[in-house]
């Protein structure tokens, strides 16, 4: 299962589960929130590692990067990466 397939399961459980929802909110007070959102996602059954999360962002800015100018030196600085753990809680709440 990819990475957004996980997330896109741990949102429908917690769509149905307010606990859970709550839990993973809570995350964003958290010092480390995407280590304790991969925690609990792990406890609901939904393998997700804190690695899936960078690289999944990572991987589509450089998508992005390269579908303009085809990458090279001359393709624009974009001024953000995807951030799969903010577009979830979007999502989310």
């Amino acid at each position: 299962m990819e990475i957004t397939e996980k997330l896109d399961a741990l949102l429908e459980k917690a769509s149905n589960d307010s606990v859970l929802k709550d839990k993973l909110l809570a995350t964003r007070q958290s010092p480390n929130p995407i280590a304790d959102f991969c925690d609990i996602a792990n406890e609901y059954g939904i393998q997700i590692s804190v690695m899936d999360i960078v690289n999944q962002g990572e991987e589509f800015y450089a998508e992005i990067k390269r579908s303009t100018n085809g990458g090279g030196e001359n393709s624009p600085d974009l001024d953000f990466q995807n951030d799969e753990y903010s577009i979830f809680m979007m999502r989310l709440h």
